[in-house]
């Protein structure tokens, strides 16, 4: 079973999309390969002019001619090397950028797409670590690691095919390491990459614990759960050190097995070399160029294997940023279209677990340009309701329609230009205030987002920011209020123009005075148009067409204002209740 509630892609999943990388990269891997390959082999022509230097020395047929051309060679490959690996380098960092960006973007574009009923169940431990750790993780295997795996791999290719060149059976002694470092890798591989899954799911849930302590800090200090959390965020804490201890654990016998591989072929050589030179099968030269070759190997065999660690990380990383592709998505049959601006809700049933329904035999058709207001209690399966309005989650039993059609069937970016949702969540993005408001319409000029918000009452303090429109708002910049930050997703959803609109408390973060004027200003914008209000301001339901109370999952009294006081049921216990609360605390 998955550590976290997102999916987490398999191996071949992840070999396609590697080799959906190589192909859309080709060129530039060739290049990249064809500069690196270069570069080893001009690393090699340094040790095999100094064997040669010694068999020519030991003969005693080597003149001064001979040494400075040996010597002008060796310069010049070291000169050669230098300048090709400076241009290698800096293509295989081209080539990592140009990766990272398209699996950046694909990622992005795959997290925005998501269905919130399922980022909702996931936390946002989960996918904050994912969006943030994971993707610096494969950033630096995809920026670093993949270049200097290419450098080392055909520099050991290159490396041992010079050395068998020279010498085949010298060159046997350079694979005496190979058994252990092979055995040894195995071995850690094999335990690695569920320690590294486990490892970066702990941190989604410690992120997500800190989370939301951070945000919920006064509701815990004023319910006193300071202790609870205080528990949850160390029970998360030893999670997380656990799994770090034992990758760590791992990587404490692996490497020094390792580094011993990596000594070995250096004395293997210099000890079977000596032994061949006693029996007339290598040179001096031979013995003295393989031994430089297998102290040349070290570095990158040792890279090599350092980056096998990291790379692993890097893998498991990619297996969940990849792996939120993989979420199903909520509308497997988004075939229809509305004809229509009628909002149907009949039967509906709706549970979050098995056998516990908030919602029951709801039914709500409310007439085209009709205000509706939902008042009830809390839990009473008001905000459930919008949700399923608003094609967010799909009624468990029932049907919700759009213009007769299925709201889970209609594209969402189609169900959006007909039903949107406004809720007392909301987020101001990183930019300006013209960006913010364009996300909704990104064509619209400069005059229609002044519109939108003047019809929300926002454009008096826009005008007075520094640069208007154009002020930049969000992390770095500007910090609103969070009465400015909802009037600018108010703007945002009088921008994108939908015949039915869905409000849920998208008051409640103002004041009294300030969200009555707000709703006041709305009513020239919502005029004509349907709209369903989740109030718990009894003063929106005095003012709608139709006042809807509910309780426990279901409708219980329907009807105007008037009538439903008149009735003495449970609005208007409600509303005398309300109109008491707001005596003893009148707005300032």
């Amino acid at each position: 079973m998955s550590d976290t509630a997102l999916p987490i892609a398999g191996g071949e999943r992840i070999r396609e999309v590697a080799r959906a990388l190589v192909r859309r990269h080709r060129g530039a891997l060739l290049l990249v390969i064809t500069l690196h390959a270069f570069a080893a082999l001009a690393g090699l022509v340094g040790p095999w002019v100094i064997g040669r230097m010694i068999d020519e020395l030991s003969s005693g047929t080597a003149g001064m001619a001979t040494i400075d051309i040996m010597f002008l060679l060796l310069a010049g490959a070291v000169v050669l090397q230098a300048l090709v690996t400076r241009f290698a380098q800096l293509w295989s960092l081209r080539l990592g950028e140009s990766v990272f960006a398209k699996l950046r973007e694909d990622f992005l574009a795959t997290v925005t797409s998501l269905p919130l009923s399922v980022v909702e169940r996931a936390g946002t431990g989960d996918l904050l670590s994912r969006t943030t750790s994971d993707v610096d993780a494969v950033a630096q295997t995809v920026r670093f690691g993949v270049p200097r795996i290419l450098v080392t791999g055909m520099t050991v290719i290159l490396t041992l095919g010079a050395a068998f060149i020279i010498n085949p059976l010298v060159a046997l002694a350079i694979l005496a390491g190979v058994p252990l470092i092979a055995l040894s890798s195995r071995w850690y591989l094999r335990r690695s990459g569920p320690g590294y899954r486990r490892q970066l799911a702990t941190y989604g849930r410690l992120v997500g614990v800190i989370n939301e302590t951070v945000e919920g800090a006064r509701t815990i200090d004023a319910l006193a759960l300071a202790p609870v959390q205080r528990l949850k965020i160390d029970r998360a804490l030893a999670a997380r050190n656990q799994a770090e201890r034992y990758t760590l654990g791992l990587r404490s016998v692996w490497y020094p097995l390792t580094t011993l591989g990596f000594l070995v072929p250096v004395i293997a050589v210099l000890l079977w070399g000596a032994f061949l030179m006693g029996q007339g099968l290598a040179t001096a030269g031979d013995v003295t160029t393989i031994a430089l070759y297998a102290m040349q190997l070290t570095g990158p065999v040792e890279e090599l294997v350092n980056w096998m660690d990291r790379l692993q990380v890097g893998t498991t990383a990619l297996a969940r940023i990849v792996g939120v592709a993989e979420v199903p998505t909520d509308r497997p049959r988004a075939d229809q279209t509305p004809e229509g601006e009628q909002v149907e809700a009949r039967g509906i049933r709706f549970s979050y677990r098995a056998g516990v329904e908030v919602l029951r035999d709801v039914d709500l058709v409310p007439r085209v340009g009709e205000r509706v207001a939902i008042v009830g209690p809390s839990g009473s399966g008001k905000s459930t309701l919008a949700r399923m309005l608003t094609g967010i989650t799909g009624p468990t039993g029932g049907e919700v329609t759009v213009g007769g059609a299925d709201v889970m069937r209609i594209p969402l970016d189609v169900l959006r230009q007909h039903v949107a949702l406004v809720t007392q969540e909301h987020h101001v993005f990183v930019g300006t205030l013209a960006d913010n408001l364009r996300l909704a319409a990104p064509d619209a000029r400069d005059g229609e987002l002044e519109e939108a918000l003047q019809a929300v009452g926002a454009l008096r303090w826009v005008r007075a920011m520094p640069h208007g429109l154009e002020t930049v708002v969000g992390s770095g910049g500007v910090v609103l209020t969070p009465a400015q930050a909802q009037q600018v997703a108010l703007a945002r959803l009088v921008l994108l123009d939908p015949h039915t609109l869905v409000l849920d408390e998208a008051t409640s973060l103002l004041d009294p005075r300030a969200a009555r004027g707000l709703e006041q200003s709305l009513d020239r914008v919502l005029e004509g148009r349907t709209v369903i209000a989740i109030a718990h301001r009894l003063h929106t339901a005095r003012d709608a067409d139709r006042v809807i109370v509910m309780r426990e999952g279901r409708i219980v009294e329907s009807g105007s204002h008037d009538e439903l006081v008149a009735m003495g049921g449970e609005y208007a216990a409600l509303w005398r209740s309300w109109q008491a609360e707001s005596a003893e605390d009148p707005p300032s």
